[in-house]
Formats: structure tokens, C-alpha cells, sequence
């Protein structure tokens, strides 16, 4: 288990290249834990939970077995501590599970880990292994190997063209929007200003006719 857990690290670290962050605490059932990470505009983040437990609570030794049990999950949260911490992660991940997100605007952002089970168990202490690896996989082009990518490679591609594409379209939506509220105080501005032409047009009329009913009048000797 511990070599498979290198192997995957290892190869994070070569996709990526860029930064990792690992490391390992000690937590009791649902109790949180945060890190924070500054994270530039348009990355890519990986992150890798391994959870054990060990049941003893009530005495803690070096000694102690840490193991796995498959009703043991980690809630993963992931805030925008520079927007209000809006989240733009919230998931439940298994004893050896993964999250993947793009960070769409560059600014301080906070992993919060908790260890909780499907059954409602309590009273437990946990060791988690938390790995993060930030870059860009598609950056990765190895032309001279002729291995295959790993699939969590070719996974890590597609989520990111498939993210990148959601957030051209919503930049794609946000000038349409722009354009639309250009056009739409264009149009308000016109209306205004042919109102006011066409007030002055009609007083100008009234004014026209009364001084030439006037006129006629004294023409007429009515008055």
C-alpha cells in the first residue's frame, strides 16, 4: 500500500512538475482540519486523501495499527478565502479517493479535511495523508517515450479541457452580457432623447398655433 502511495505521488510530480504539497496529521471523527494554499488564476489542483484508523482512542502509542475500513469517508471542502469563501469544492471522498478543481481566479483558497463515517461512528482516531499537486497536465508532452499515459493522466487532461471550456463559455457569456447591457442603455438613452425632441415639437406646435388662432382673431375683430 505505502509503495502504490509513492508510485502515485511520484507521478503526480512528473505530470505536473510544478509544486507539491505533502503531508500527514492526526485527527479524531469529526473533527476538521484546514490548510492553506495560494493558487494562481487557471490551475489545475489534484489532491490525494488516505485515510486509516485506529479504534483505540482512549490510549495513543507509536505502536498503535492504523487501518483502513471502507465505511470511513473525508469531506473535503474547498473555500475562496479571498471571495467571501465562496466553495468551489464540497465532496465525500473514500479512505483512498482523489478531488480535482481549476482555480478560476488566483487568490488564497482553504482545504478543510474531515473524517467522518456512513454509519454514524464516533470515537475513533485517524491518520490522513494529504497530497496536492498543482500545475497544468496538459502542458505534459513526452514525444521521444513510447509509453503509454497513465489513465489518471488522461482523465486529469480531459477534466481540465472539459473545465477550460466552461469557463471560455462563461467568459463568452459574461461579454455577450456586456454587450447586451451596452445596446440596452444605448436604446434607453434614444428613447429619452426622442421623447425630450418630440415634447419640444409639440410645445413649439402649441405655441405656433396659439399665436396664429391669435392672429386670425384680430384679423377677424373678435378680439
Amino acid at each position: 500500500m505505502l509503495k502504490s502511495v509513492a508510485s502515485k505521488i511520484i507521478a503526480f510530480i512528473f505530470i505536473f512538475g510544478q509544486l507539491t504539497n505533502a503531508l500527514h496529521f492526526y485527527l479524531n471523527t469529526g473533527n476538521t482540519r484546514c490548510f492553506f494554499e495560494e493558487l494562481p488564476e487557471d490551475t489545475l489542483v489534484v489532491g490525494r486523501i488516505d485515510a486509516y484508523e485506529n479504534p483505540n482512542l482512549d490510549h495513543l502509542s507509536p505502536d498503535d495499527v492504523f487501518v483502513h475500513n471502507p465505511l470511513l469517508r473525508v469531506q473535503i471542502t474547498v473555500d475562496e478565502t479571498f471571495d467571501n469563501n465562496h466553495r468551489v469544492v464540497n465532496q465525500k471522498s473514500s479512505p483512498n479517493g482523489e478531488f480535482t478543481f481549476t482555480s478560476l481566479d488566483s487568490g488564497e483558497h482553504k482545504f478543510c479535511l474531515t473524517p467522518v463515517y456512513d454509519d454514524g461512528s464516533r470515537g475513533k482516531n485517524h491518520r490522513i495523508f494529504f497530497d496536492v499537486a498543482i500545475g497544468s497536465a496538459h502542458d505534459y508532452v513526452d514525444s521521444k517515450s513510447t509509453k503509454k499515459i497513465d489513465s489518471l493522466t488522461l482523465k486529469i487532461q480531459s477534466l481540465n479541457k472539459k473545465l477550460q471550456e466552461i469557463h471560455w463559455e462563461q467568459e463568452h457569456m459574461r461579454e455577450r452580457e456586456a454587450i447586451f447591457r451596452d445596446q440596452s442603455e444605448n436604446t434607453n438613452s434614444r428613447v429619452i432623447k426622442w421623447t425630450i425632441v418630440q415634447l419640444i415639437v409639440l410645445v413649439g406646435t402649441c405655441i405656433y398655433q396659439l399665436r396664429h388662432l391669435k392672429s386670425f382673431f384680430v384679423k377677424q375683430k373678435i378680439v
